[in-house]
């Protein structure tokens, strides 16, 4: 199939698989007499399983890793474990984070009053002391 294909049946950006191959994460494909890249149904595999990682929120670095431990069938799992309770770490970190921050949100939010700007306790809160 042609790039384009392949983007489209992935949901992925023509320009993303193109930088997915300069890094290395895609293999090159192979070219047609027309110079046109054809990517098989490997290509169509690996991709699928870098957009899925991604979805999940994994590194470039952490989709690098876990592709090439999914290259080696035979090995533990326990590599993989590892960079999945890591990235699940900093997820948990992230929605710690994002709680605190929504919870100042809804403090500063409560506190207007309607009234002018002059008055506003959100531009109050902004505002540097």
């Amino acid at each position: 199939m042609k790039i384009g294909d392949l983007a489209k049946a992935t949901a992925t950006k023509v320009e993303t698989v193109r930088y997915y191959e300069r890094i290395a994460l895609l293999s090159p494909p192979a070219r047609t007499s027309a110079n046109y890249r054809a990517y098989g149904s490997e290509h169509l595999a690996r991709l699928s399983f870098i957009r899925r990682a991604r979805d999940l929120g994994f590194t470039i670095e952490a989709v690098r890793e876990l592709l090439t431990l999914s290259d080696d069938r035979s090995q533990s799992c326990q590599a993989v474990d590892n960079i999945a309770r890591a990235h699940l770490t900093e997820v948990e970190r992230k929605i710690g984070d994002l709680t605190a921050l929504r919870s100042e949100l809804d403090r500063v939010v409560g506190a207007c009053r309607h009234g002018t700007v002059a008055e506003c306790k959100i531009i109050e809160t902004l505002a540097p002391r």
